[in-house]
């Protein structure tokens, strides 16, 4: 989802029709968050906003339960009774005979399970078992309904408890109605239809504006290329539309989701970097040690009929044009340039060597003739020097040189190659370079794990911030 927030904006003129069609896509995904969290919630809204209830309890096929239902209007019937004739009277003992028989009644049917509220009961239980200091429902509400127990503790202050404690409980009871495919009913659809309507006729125009710009795409190509576009169409997976609402909320410019962005790119790329670079370092490494267990090097250095194919594209040994290369640049340009401290060197080297000869010391002491020596010295690594270099320069250039240099590299790739033909040898060569990739690896996925990715992503974002 983060990768498709970085689509290009929609163009100016028409931005504000992005911006209509993004707020009603923001509309129905507050709608759909709504239905979804709506039998949750229904208590808290029967409580505080009934004009909720009374109109979307007919969406989810919600009414009231008329086994709670007619328990309370037995109540109300009972609260009228003793305000007009007291408790004294045949009609109220009707009426608390009936109480009696309905509470039994609602403890042996649980009229709270059809809503899956059965925790409900139980809570209304508890309080009865409690307030009437009873071990069982039935004799509490037993106890509870009858004159002798109102005349005892006054009608007042019990018929009080219930309305507070009691009816809310049984008032937010309800029966859900169920269809033809044993499922609750749910007419959400019904609300959500424009929307989805109007949400196709706006990805057909959207996807045939952008196959018309590009000739070539075809129109099923600009569908594949909105494809979050679809989560708008689904009656079902409804909170997938997420995706589509945050994309259009981006693409109107009516909320910059660009540092969530930045931030949600910047954890996702340095975890999939960091294991994807320990895999890859790893593999490459574990592949090259089995490559030298299998002995695929030594075959490949010693069997030139098990090589693959090499592809030549300029008909030159690299390798040797690069070194003798190299050695052209050091005799053309490097030498004349160290030449000097060469000759330095040379007449460290050369009086240190006279400098051990009993005769040198004696010409040092004899005056006038004390400097030919360092003189002498001067000269000799002068002329060596520069006779070296001018050898060495005429030797380049000399074709027997050359032949006879091409010789040698021959002969020692061959001397090279039958000795590390040698069992001993080759075995020795192995096992340490086994070992040596071994430990490459080992140090690698640890200084991984201690620096981690997050040097790298801090130079990526100052580079792009230097480009931008």
């Amino acid at each position: 989802m983060t990768s498709t927030l970085t689509l290009k904006k929609s163009p100016r003129r028409f931005l504000w029709l992005q911006r209509i069609l993004a707020i009603i896509a923001l509309v129905n995904l507050l709608l759909v968050f709504f239905d979804l969290s709506y039998i949750h919630w229904r208590d808290f809204y029967f409580r505080h906003f009934p004009e909720v209830t009374q109109f979307y309890d007919q969406v989810k096929g919600i009414e009231p339960n008329r086994d709670t239902q007619n328990y309370l209007k037995q109540v109300n019937q009972l609260e009228a009774l003793v305000a007009a004739e007291g408790l004294q009277s045949p009609e109220v003992e009707t009426a608390l005979a009936e109480l009696r028989l309905l509470s039994n009644q609602m403890i042996e049917d649980n009229p709270f399970a059809i809503a899956n509220k059965s925790g409900l009961l139980e809570k209304i239980k508890n309080q009865m078992r409690d307030r009437l200091v009873q071990n069982s429902a039935h004799q509490a509400f037993n106890k509870f309904w009858s004159s002798e127990y109102f005349s005892q503790v006054g009608w007042s202050s019990e018929i009080n408890f219930f309305n507070s404690s009691i009816r809310p409980l049984l008032e937010t009871n309800y029966y859900r109605h169920i269809d033809i495919n044993s499922k609750f009913v749910d007419d959400f659809w019904k609300l959500d239809l424009p929307f989805i309507i109007l949400f196709a006729l706006d990805y057909l125009v959207r996807t045939f504006a952008i196959s018309s710009r590009d000739p070539n795409l075809t129109w099923l190509e600009a569908m594949l290329r909105r494809w979050y576009d679809l989560f708008l169409l689904l009656p079902f997976w409804r909170w997938l539309r997420v995706v589509p609402v945050l994309i259009r909320l981006n693409q109107s410019e009516l909320v910059d989701f660009k540092p969530f962005r930045s931030q949600i790119n910047r954890d996702f790329v340095a975890n999939f970097a960091q294991e994807m670079t320990e895999v890859v370092g790893i593999r490459m490494i574990d592949g090259m040690q089995n490559s030298i267990n299998r002995g695929d090097v030594a075959n490949w250095m010693f069997n030139s009929e098990s090589r693959r194919p090499y592809v030549d594209i300029n008909n030159i040994n690299e390798l040797r044009a690069i070194a003798s290369r190299l050695i052209c640049i050091s005799v053309y340009d490097v030498l004349p340039q160290v030449q000097p401290d060469v000759e330095t060197l040379l007449q460290y080297i050369i009086k240190s060597v006279l400098n051990q000869s009993p005769v040198y010391r004696q010409l040092q002491n004899i005056p006038g003739v004390n400097k030919v020596p360092n003189q002498l010295a001067e000269n000799l690594a002068k002329d060596i020097s520069q006779t070296s270099y001018k050898t060495l320069k005429a030797a380049l250039e000399d074709p027997e040189v050359a032949k006879l240099a091409s010789q040698l590299v021959t002969n020692f790739e061959k001397v090279l190659e039958e000795e590390l033909q040698k069992k001993h040898n080759f075995q020795e060569i192995e096992n340490l370079l086994i070992d040596m990739l071994e430990e490459i690896k080992i140090n690698y996925i640890k200084d991984i794990e201690q620096e981690g990715v997050e040097k790298t992503l801090d130079e990526s974002s100052q580079l792009r911030q230097i480009i931008q």
